[in-house]
């Protein structure tokens, strides 16, 4: 489902959502059936608020503008992984890049 133009829009909102919040995407890398985001956010933004609002605005621009997005029972699951290994290898790599 998410490919092609659903996969461009997707990116150009998620780019828009996380700069309006004064968030960096580090990586971004959207697969056909979920996406894969590295984010750099302030220490006070847990990743439930993320999700949330990441998820939420995406799916209802989407929606709106693609009406065969519209016929899903909903366009993203609940779930989601943050991986405490990845964070730690991120920082570590900061700290050599100093």
């Amino acid at each position: 489902m998410l490919i092609g133009n659903v996969a461009l829009r997707l990116k150009e909102l998620l780019e828009e959502k996380t700069a309006e919040l004064g968030w960096e995407i580090v990586a971004l890398e959207i697969m056909h059936d979920h996406v894969h985001l590295v984010l750099g956010t302030d220490p006070d933004v847990s990743p439930t608020q993320v999700m949330h609002a990441l998820k939420g605005y995406t799916s209802r621009v989407l929606r709106q503008e693609l009406p065969k997005l519209r016929t899903m029972p909903s366009l993203w699951t609940r779930s989601y992984w943050v991986s405490a290994e990845v964070i730690q290898r991120h920082i570590a790599e900061q700290k050599t890049r100093n």
